[in-house]
């Protein structure tokens, strides 16, 4: 289970990255591409930190 949500947490931690990225260099005549990547990244943020406080309240001997 912790190598699901770790795996969970990797891929959510890049989408926030990659579409916060997209979200600020979008161009302002589109800004409908800007609000989509950015709700895109918020989404990212919330499921990486989830999965990281997850990952960080599990007791050792189940993280092996």
């Amino acid at each position: 289970m912790s190598k699901l949500v770790a795996i969970v947490c990797v891929i959510s931690w890049s989408g926030f990255w990659a579409f916060g990225y997209l979200a600020l260099s979008a161009g302002v005549d589109d800004p409908w591409q800007m609000t989509v990547a950015a709700l895109l990244a918020a989404a990212g943020l919330f499921t990486g930190m989830v999965a990281w406080l997850k990952l960080a309240r599990m007791p050792l001997r189940m993280a092996v």
